[in-house]
């Protein structure tokens, strides 16, 4: 490596960590009650932002507070260029088992329930729509809105004694909005199937029937996916950011008009510095000398495919 090259890692590398820096301070988003006994705590580093589900004794379920503070610190995120990747975790043994089922019988009203579900919905699709690259790590169960969750994230990790489930059916309630992201990542009998019965599928169950990517023993959670992270994050950024909107956008459209936008969104990539830089090094056999990610430059090929 040169030393000008050398610098400009080390250049990008001080400006992310002190963006994350600054992000922890100011852009928490953090309820009123968020202190010592938060509901939710963020981190970053090296680029890598760390949301981490913190109701252990109630087995992280999503309360309204915590739905709340999970689209705000998402939302905040999202605008953080420094950040390259998101890990969504949890505390105590389980990853979440879904919503809160104390305060959704304190409420009393269908409006009240449809606005419960509607924020649930936003925090999800804050997921979908963010540019980062969003991975759920799953340890213990991930039940209702907890498997939902997982398969709404963009990537999933789980360890091996890991179990999930849409459950809600054994209390009388279908897990419809689960149903949504669920249908999307499993083939529709096999969704179903778990929607219908409630039951359990293990971690190398839901690898198989493609809920999670991974499945690695307890001890090795943290760092296969502090791995996956590393492999995101060596790649250039404008990529991943066009890769992940034209990868959803084209899920629901005809396979002709996938295929348009699809060829526009590598037509504008190509134009990257970064792109050219990468395909040129691979023609001349040499390694790429990848300059800093712009934020103009991944805000230019958004503009183009949008």
């Amino acid at each position: 490596m040169t030393g000008q090259q050398a610098a400009i890692d080390q250049h990008a590398k001080t400006d992310q960590q002190a963006s994350c820096d600054q992000h922890a301070k100011t852009d928490r988003s953090e309820p009123a009650d968020f202190a010592d006994d938060a509901i939710l705590k963020f981190s970053c580093n090296d680029a890598i932002a760390r949301l981490t589900l913190a109701r252990p004794k109630q087995f992280n379920a999503l309360s309204g507070a915590l739905l709340e503070a999970m689209t705000a610190q998402l939302q905040a995120i999202a605008n953080d260029e420094a950040i390259r990747v998101v890990v969504i975790e949890a505390e105590g043994r389980a990853f979440c088992a879904g919503h809160d089922l104390r305060e959704m019988l304190a409420l009393e009203t269908q409006d009240q329930y449809r606005e419960l579900f509607a924020a649930c919905s936003r925090m999800m699709m804050t997921i979908h729509r963010m540019p980062q690259p969003v991975i759920a790590k799953v340890q213990g169960i991930a039940t209702a809105a907890g498997c939902q969750l997982v398969a709404m994230c963009d990537l999933a990790l789980a360890s091996r004694d890991a179990q999930f489930a849409v459950s809600g059916v054994n209390l009388g309630l279908f897990c419809s909005t689960p149903s949504v992201p669920l249908s999307r990542n499993l083939s529709r009998k096999q969704a179903f199937e778990m929607l219908v019965t409630g039951d359990f599928i293990s971690a190398d169950e839901a690898k198989a029937r493609g809920l999670v990517n991974q499945v690695v023993d307890p001890s090795e959670l943290d760092a296969a996916s502090f791995a996956l992270c590393q492999r995101i994050i060596s790649k250039p950024q404008v990529a991943i950011t066009a890769g992940k909107q034209l990868f959803y956008r084209q899920l629901d459209m005809g396979i002709e008009a996938a295929y348009q936008l699809a060829g526009q969104t590598m037509a504008c990539n190509m134009m990257d510095a970064q792109t050219r830089e990468g395909v040129g090094a691979f023609v001349e056999k040499r390694k790429p000398r990848w300059a800093q990610d712009t934020s103009a430059q991944a805000d230019e090929s958004s503009s183009r495919i949008g």
